[in-house]
């Protein structure tokens, strides 16, 4: 099964080298490329890609904006941000508005691939030294509003009292794992899996595996 992309940047020659890595993997297909915000939405609704690596800085509306809008919309592409922009807001800002991925654009052309299949497969990714930049600092090294941003996503851990089991679970799911490969890992049954993370989300105060995976990494549940 082809994984159908569409490539979101406003300048045309990064698009076309991200065209001509990605069209070398037998299993990705780009789609259509977007020079704005506005192209993006309407090659999301027209070509209904499976994946949409985005920009965030583009013409007429932005990477937060599309993908807020996106979340909004009936489509089902998910969102990887390809982005020279480090800064811990936007990061938060994207994660919480829905995007799946968040990647800079140094990265080697073999991250690229591992991200974009690990998106289509169910599972956040975000550049490991990124998120270790990012979100593992000793507390009080961000900024005032940065932590306002991490207090609404992120509960104090004490809490939160995850079992044993739940934090292998915690640490199997920030490494990228699916639920089949964390129930063969553990010998567990992918409904057991399911149990786990479903406690998880509530005990944690959070919705989906990408915020599950920034708070691990904020309150050191697990370590890079």
């Amino acid at each position: 099964m082809s994984i159908n992309i569409v490539i979101a940047d406003d300048h045309m020659l990064l698009r076309q080298g991200i065209k001509n890595v990605l069209e070398l993997e037998p299993d990705m297909h780009v789609v259509g490329e977007a020079s704005d915000g506005e192209e993006t939405m309407i090659l999301a609704q027209e070509k209904k890609p499976d994946i949409i690596l985005l920009d965030m800085n583009m013409p007429k509306l932005n990477g937060l904006e599309v993908t807020k809008l996106l979340m909004m919309s009936p489509s089902k592409s998910k969102v990887v941000v390809l982005t020279i922009n480090d800064d811990e807001n936007y990061v938060l800002e994207l994660i919480k508005a829905g995007a799946s991925g968040y990647l800079l654009k140094d990265i080697e052309s073999g991250m690229l691939v591992r991200a974009i299949r690990t998106v289509y497969g169910g599972e956040p990714f975000i550049y490991p030294e990124l998120a270790e930049r990012l979100f593992g600092g000793e507390p009080g090294d961000e900024s005032d509003d940065t932590q306002n941003e991490c207090a609404k996503l992120q509960p104090p851990c004490k809490q939160q009292k995850l079992t044993f089991r739940e934090i292998d679970v915690v640490e199997l799911v920030c490494q990228g794992m699916s639920n089949q490969q964390i129930a063969q890992k553990l010998f567990l049954s992918e409904k057991t899996v399911k149990n786990h993370l479903t406690n998880i989300f509530r005990k944690l105060n959070v919705n989906d595996r990408t915020q599950t995976v920034l708070y691990a990494i904020k309150n050191k549940i697990v370590v890079l």
